[in-house]
């Protein structure tokens, strides 16, 4: 796969829209931003379609990769979007590095921790932002926002005292 793509995925309490860029973008961010709940979504899309009460637009097909099974559900997956929730022991592990390596997916990782083992671009990584809240009568629309990296700076300059190379 090459190229955006924009994903919208809501239901009738939350909305979710992005684009993604790259082959791995990292969310990371605080407990309740929202970031398991997006990758619920995605699994409940997956698995129940329209009955889920989720909608998910995206001109790929998006699905989530867990469990044990992994290496295995891995090997049948293709030109998709794969979210993979921070929950997954084997996230951090150099096999699964090698494994997404060598695919033709793209990979959506909620993460706190880092991962030294992927390639992965400081302008991918994402946090998730909610822009309102109306009672829970109204959707809430959650938008990512870049962690570092150059769009970053107009929101939080940075300004270094000192830079160790």
């Amino acid at each position: 796969m090459k190229g955006s793509y924009q994903i919208v995925v809501s239901n009738a309490n939350i909305r979710y829209d992005f684009t993604i860029k790259r082959n791995i973008t990292i969310i990371k961010g605080d407990s309740a931003t929202g970031k398991t709940t997006l990758v619920e979504m995605v699994r409940e899309f997956y698995e129940s379609g329209a009955d889920s009460g989720i909608d998910l637009r995206c001109e790929r097909p998006c699905r989530t990769l867990g469990g044990r099974d992994w290496k295995l559900l891995l090997t049948s997956i293709h030109e998709t979007i794969v979210f993979i929730d921070e929950d997954n022991a084997f996230l951090p592990t150099v096999e699964f590095a090698e494994a997404i390596r060598n695919s033709d997916n793209y990979y959506v990782l909620v993460t706190r921790e880092g991962l030294p083992n992927l390639p992965y671009s400081v302008e991918e990584i994402y946090g998730i932002r909610q822009s309102g809240k109306y009672a829970g009568l109204k959707p809430v629309f959650n938008e990512f926002y870049h962690i570092y990296g150059e769009a970053a700076s107009h929101i939080m300059p940075i300004r270094p005292k000192q830079i160790i190379t």
